[in-house]
């Protein structure tokens, strides 16, 4: 009870303190709804049902009520309290102003204006509906003559015309610390408010009356702040109810406790007087309980049915975050099917904000598991649309429907089935890390948790295999396989690193089922089994050394905190400690399976190295080292290979003592191979066609080994340039050369190289060093470029890509950053090797699928070996695009990679745009000229296949006009910047369409003349000096091209198609949110730079859609500004030979609408209105289209004589309590 309300508890004992009204006036109340059709007449009445009652008869009740006035009214001033508002200026200390600033404590302005209420009512109400116009950003004030003469619509339309329509902008809205405070404020003022009014005030049929029908009238509102302010005060003032209600059911509980106490007592001892006290306390308590009911029934009627389906956003998630509190404080009377199918409904919401508020809402009421009874029927009606959520495109609404399936998979086993949780399982591998651990969570809570105390005490006495965990880690094997995602191992493990840390952390037990032989009644594990709990081992390894997710997941290593950090530091010791001694044992009993030996050999990237010289584990190194070497001698493949080199590098680190010894072991091991290779490399030079296999698996095995530790250890003083030389020129003579020895060769003189390069860049080169390392390059060239037309494809493909990168390398970009002294080692390619590296690209890249397959011998690819393919395609493409535009290659060889752009898209669109936009950087002339030099060279292949008389409709036409569009569309905007650029484009264009005559005669139009078409922007007086009078005159079908070009310019290009201004710029004109209501459309020319900004809009570069053909138009947009146009007044502003699009546009509308109606539930956008005409206009335009045949779904019901459904979406529109239409219950 607040301090002000403690005046009153002395009157009178027994009798409810409240006050009631008196006779003084009379303030009707008048609920108008534009959109819901709402009215106190007696038609209304008639036509409500008996449940409607209830709802009409609170407010009816409270117009027939006079309001009283306290003894202080009659002076006509307050002593004290807040100060109001007469209408004459902005009062600073106004409720709005104090709550606004938050410097003061709620509870003493709250108490302020109770004091003030009691001294006058009406100018106390007064302040507190200011306040809630004020708190919507209107400007306008409430009087007091306009307070006791008006009703509340008149005041709300009053209202409207007070506000800014320039800016949209209302407090809820507006950014910064001040208002996001205010909000807070704002919810607390009303919290606050109930709470130090809850014992008489609101039950004096006064204050709650006017506050329920003014925030009810300002919810109904077009104005969208009126609407969002009332909805989050009703919204608050009804979780404030709901606390009192349900502090009333609290009381009636202990009074009834108390009651029956009393009255079971003997009759002697029995207190009449008390059970008399204590039957009047509980007849008053269920009074007030009815009357907080009323309120509340009230508020959820009269707003929160209507505008849980508002057409804001924030509206509806408003509704619904609410809703969700209400049920979790009185679960009594909300937690039941007739609200919870509200959260149902809008779970479909297309706006994640309130999907995500209708997720959190439910986790709420699912956390306890005491309501989960009660949830059982909502559980059972959307658990589908629940599970189908987890793959919302939002990914914080996946989030929380994943963890909400957590929830209820753990408030029962059997709400979920197989099928849900399979949908589940596979989002561990989600490349969005919040989604993967939410899944992780779920898979944890369903596969891993122990459920059976005993057991898990017994269990957690033993250790390794035998231990709780032993069955885990078999379960995560099982399942891992069981996804048949194998490359995503990392993933898994990060998925599960939060909730399942101590099961992936226990390597002893892992190493230890790979290691000993099972128990008697063990199941064994199989190799796959094996290979894949090594694969999880070593990602569990990772993730507990790096401390941060894999490749893909998350934007880039965070700064790891001290505890982190800590962590790390604890976990990188333990599993280096334990895998130690593990590993050689690991890699002894695995020599020979080469893919576990791959991922066991990165293991010792993630020890604290420094352990093996602290802890005295040297005898361990030496025993890692032979098993390497042992490794190394059995296996050929690369993987392996390039494990093992790895491994050597990371041991030879220079920071570690353990250097000297492993570089020792290092430097016998490429001696032996050395020896091995130079043996082996003069036998086969010796035999030449005669070798054997031997021979050459000897030669390709040692070189393999060698290649690989070249790529991480500089091997130049074993020289193994000289030897890999002698192999590629053998072959090249010979050509007999087995084409891996080959690649091999070419790789390892690659590494050569670099590691030459490396040793002078890093040194002070001598002039001889730079020659030899010129000599050097000079002639491995030479080599690619002969393998260039070798018959092997991975040999052409291996030069190919040395050629670039070594090109790249001993550019002129060498010699920047002050190393001019390196300038003898420049290489710039001739027009030779150019044509070549060109030639490749156009065989081997641009090629299509079938030509691919045959090329593959015949075998028949799956779909990894084409994305293979494809990604091997795009390197070679990607390789040759750099020479373009680090200015190695002449830039009119792109001519060739640009015309495929059209055509390769899908596989090489991004990484041709790319390489266009870099060389317009580079030179916008040159590029220019590049572009028109594609599409002349487009244009001829289509003369040669189709003869001089061109088919301008067939589809190769209209794919190089769409390129020359697209192409037109690169320049940007900016004329003034592109103008040189544009004008070279068109001049060489025009010279090449004239530059050939025609044989016939000059009265004969030039054989390019058809060229002209794909041309665009005005170069008029340039064209005139080519055109002759009798060309101008000309009129017959084969000059249209020079017409329409010709006509283009004269007019500004309007009609030009492949222009700059074209697109579905036209669509942007209707596509504004605000657009005005039947106004007829004005047709008027627009300036060119708006017609240039609508061009954007509607250009290909903006458009998220897919591709579209070559020439396809694409379909105009449709909004909702073409409903709200007359199409009689429209079509008298439009010419005819647009009547019939616009006709059509509006009849493919009506029946979208149509469709809609049928199957969705529209939610219109909002619109600020301001002034009373453009609201009846609203009116108007929308009266046919509010009208729903409510009987209709009833009679659907009837017919299939089935019990009414909660959960049903139609069940709302024939909820008795709601007498309007609410499909449209805001039309904006």
């Amino acid at each position: 009870m607040s301090v002000s309300e403690l005046d009153d508890s002395g009157e009178g004992k027994g009798k409810k303190k409240r006050g009631r009204p008196g006779k003084q006036g009379v303030r009707p109340l008048l609920l108008s709804r534009s959109t819901d059709c709402i009215y106190f007449n007696p038609k209304c009445m008639l036509s409500a049902t008996l449940p409607d009652l209830s709802f009409f008869l609170f407010f009816r009740q409270a117009a027939s009520k006079k309001a009283r006035r306290s003894p202080v009214d009659k002076g006509g001033r307050r002593a004290n309290g807040v100060a109001h508002h007469n209408g004459e200026g902005t009062d600073p200390s106004t409720l709005f102003e104090v709550v606004k600033q938050g410097k003061s404590a709620m509870q003493s302005v709250i108490d302020d204006w109770i004091e003030s209420y009691k001294q006058d009512r009406d100018l106390a109400l007064l302040d507190l509906i200011n306040f809630f116009i004020q708190c919507s950003g209107c400007k306008g004030t409430v009087r007091i003559e306009m307070f006791r003469n008006m009703q509340n619509a008149e005041i709300i339309r009053k209202m409207t015309e007070e506000f800014d329509e320039d800016s949209g902008d209302y407090p809820l809205t507006m950014a910064g610390p001040q208002w996001k405070k205010f909000r807070y404020n704002f919810c607390e003022f009303i919290m606050v408010l109930i709470r130090q009014c809850q014992y008489s005030i609101i039950y004096d049929e006064y204050m709650m009356d006017t506050v329920i029908s003014l925030l009810t009238g300002l919810s109904d509102s077009q104005v969208r702040a009126f609407r969002h302010t009332s909805t989050l005060a009703a919204m608050k003032l009804m979780t404030a109810l709901v606390n009192v209600a349900l502090n009333l059911s609290i009381n009636q509980d202990n009074t009834q406790r108390q009651y029956e106490a009393e009255r079971n007592k003997v009759a002697g001892k029995r207190a009449n007087e008390k059970l008399e006290l204590l039957l009047e306390k509980r007849k008053e308590l269920q009074e007030n309980q009815d009357e907080i009911e009323n309120m509340m029934n009230s508020i959820f009627k009269g707003i929160f049915v209507h505008r849980y389906r508002d057409a804001i956003a924030e509206i509806r998630a408003i509704c619904i975050e609410e809703i969700g509190v209400w049920m979790k404080l009185y679960s009594d009377a909300f937690l039941n099917d007739s609200y919870l199918k509200y959260v149902g409904w809008t779970l479909h919401d297309r706006q994640g904000e309130v999907r995500l508020k209708c997720l959190k809402a439910l986790q709420t009421l699912y956390t306890n598991r005491e309501l989960y009874p009660k949830l059982e029927l909502f559980t059972n009606r959307f658990k589908d649309r629940i599970v189908s959520m987890t793959l919302d495109k939002e990914y914080d609404v996946a989030v929380e429907a994943i963890r909400l399936v957590t929830l209820i998979l753990h408030g029962s086993e059997d709400a979920l089935s197989n099928e849900d949780c399979e949908n589940v399982y596979h989002l561990v591998y989600s490349a969005h890390r919040p989604v993967a651990v939410a899944a992780g969570e779920f898979l944890h809570r369903k596969l891993f948790s122990r459920h059976d105390p005993q057991a898990e005490e017994a269990l957690a006495k033993r250790r390794g295999r035998n231990s709780p965990n032993g069955n885990l880690i078999r379960m995560l094997v099982l399942f891992f396989l069981e996804s048949e995602l194998h490359e995503h191992g990392a993933y898994l493990v990060d998925s599960l690193w939060d909730s399942s840390q101590d099961l992936l952390k226990d390597w002893d037990c892992m190493v230890e089922l790979l290691l000993e032989d099972p128990v008697q009644g063990e199941e064994v594990l199989g190799d796959r089994h094996e290979g894949a709990l090594i694969e999880l081992m070593v990602c569990t390894i990772r993730q507990a050394a790096e401390a941060h997710p894999p490749v893909g997941r998350g934007t880039g290593k965070r700064v790891l905190t001290a505890k982190e950090k800590k962590t790390q530091i604890d976990d990188k010791n333990r599993l280096t400690e334990h895998l130690i001694v593990a590993l050689p044992m690991l890699l002894s009993k695995y020599q020979a399976d080469a893919e576990k030996v791959a991922n066991l050999l990165q293991i010792p990237q993630y020890f604290d190295l420094e352990v093996y010289s602290s802890g005295r584990m040297e005898k361990h190194l030496d025993a890692l080292l032979k098993q390497i070497r042992v490794v190394v001698e059995k296996h050929a493949e690369m993987e392996v290979l390039e494990a093992c080199s790895k491994t050597y590098s990371i041991l030879c680190s220079e920071e570690y003592t353990i250097m000297n010894r492993v570089d020792i072991a290092r430097s016998q091991l490429i001696d032996e191979l050395m020896d091995r290779f130079a043996h082996s490399v003069e036998d086969l030079l010796q035999e030449g066609d005669e070798a054997d296999d031997d021979d050459i698996y000897n030669v390709l095995s040692t070189l393999k080994k060698l290649t690989a530790f070249h790529n991480a250890h500089d091997l130049t003083k074993w020289d193994l340039f000289k030897n890999c030389y002698r192999l590629l020129k053998m072959g090249i003579e010979q050509g007999s050369m087995p084409e891996q020895i080959a690649v091999q060769a070419l790789q390892c003189s690659h590494y050569s190289i670099l590691w030459q390069l490396v040793k002078i860049t890093e040194g002070c080169p001598s002039k001889d060093d730079l020659v030899a390392l010129r000599r050097v390059v000079k002639s491995f060239l030479a080599v690619c470029q002969q393998c260039l037309s070798n018959v092997n494809t991975p040999v052409k493909e291996q030069a190919f890509m040395l050629l670039c990168d070594l090109l790249m390398i001993f550019s002129h970009q060498l010699v920047s950053g002050g190393r001019e002294a390196l300038q003898p080692l420049v290489f710039n390619p001739d027009s030779t090797l150019q044509n070549e590296l060109l030639n490749f690209v156009l065989d081997h890249v641009f090629i299509d699928q079938d030509d691919e397959n045959q090329s593959m011998e015949g075998d028949e690819e799956d779909e990894a070996n084409k994305i293979e393919a494809l990604h091997k395609r795009r390197n070679l493409l990607a390789a040759f695009s750099k020479l373009i535009i680090y200015d190695i290659v002449d830039m009119p060889a792109a001519a060739d990679i640009f015309k495929q752009y059209m055509k390769y898209y899908n596989d090489y669109g991004d990484i041709i745009k790319e390489t266009l936009s870099k060389t317009r950087q580079m030179d916008k002339i040159q590029c220019a000229k590049t572009l028109i030099l594609s599409l002349q060279q487009l244009f001829n292949e289509l003369i040669q296949d189709q003869g001089p008389n061109l088919d301008r409709t067939s589809s190769h036409v209209s794919g190089i006009k769409e390129l020359a569009r697209r192409f037109a569309l690169t320049f940007g905007l900016d004329q003034i910047k592109t103008r040189e650029a544009v004008a070279t484009l068109h001049k060489d264009g025009i010279e090449f369409a004239f530059k050939v005559p025609n044989p016939k005669g000059p009265e004969y139009p030039p054989p390019n003349l058809a060229f002209l078409e794909v041309l665009l922007h005005k170069t008029h007086s340039y064209l005139e000096k080519f055109m002759t009078e009798y060309m101008m005159e000309r009129r017959e079908d084969v000059w249209l091209p020079l017409i329409a070009y010709r006509n283009s310019l004269l007019t500004g290009g309007d009609d030009d198609r492949l222009s700059v201004t074209t697109g579905t710029s036209s669509t942007s004109k209707t596509s504004t949110v605000r657009s005005k209501r039947g106004r007829p459309p004005q047709h008027k020319r627009r300036p060119e730079g708006r017609r240039k900004a609508s061009i954007v809009e509607g250009s290909w570069v903006m458009r998220n859609d897919t591709l579209q053909t070559p020439g396809g138009l694409h379909t105009p947009q449709l909004t909702s500004t073409v409903l709200r146009e007359n199409p009689r007044q429209a079509a008298d502003h439009i010419p005819d030979q647009v009547k019939f699009v616009r006709i059509n546009s509006l009849a493919m509308h009506y029946s979208f609408i149509s469709l809609m109606e049928d199957d969705a539930e529209p939610i219109f956008e909002d619109v600020m209105m301001s002034s009373r005409g453009q609201l009846e206009d609203m009116n108007e335009e929308f009266e046919d289209t509010m009208v729903i045949d409510l009987p209709a779904s009833r009679n659907r019901r009837e017919r299939a004589e089935l019990r009414p459904d909660f959960f049903d979406s139609t069940a709302i529109m024939e909820d008795d309590s709601v007498s309007a239409p609410l499909r449209y219950s805001n039309v904006n």
